[in-house]
C-alpha cells in the first residue's frame, strides 16, 4: 500500500528531516521525499504492507522526528 505523508516542520528543520527520511530508504518504507512550497513543507511517498504498517511508519517514526510539527496522510487508492 502506498501513501503520501504531508508534513509541516519547524522553521529550518526541513533539510534535516528530508535527509533522515532518505537515509531510511526503501527498507524503512520511504520511496521518495521532496520539499514543497505551500501549506506543507515536506512530502514523503511511503509504502508498506497495509494501513496498520503505514500508521506505524507515520505515527511511530515520522511524527517522532525532531522538527515535525504535524502530518497529514493520504492513502493511495488507484
Amino acid at each position: 500500500m502506498k501513501a503520501y505523508v504531508l508534513m509541516t516542520t519547524k522553521v529550518g528543520a526541513s533539510p534535516a528531516i528530508q535527509e533522515e527520511l532518505r537515509r531510511w530508504g526503501t527498507e524503512g518504507g520511504i520511496l521518495e521525499v521532496d520539499a514543497v512550497a505551500g501549506t506543507y513543507d515536506v512530502v514523503a511517498v511511503i509504502e508498506a504492507s497495509g494501513p496498520k504498517a503505514i500508521g506505524d511508519i507515520v505515527m511511530g517514526r515520522i511524527q517522532a522526528l525532531d522538527g515535525v510539527l504535524n502530518t497529514a496522510t493520504l492513502l493511495a487508492i488507484g
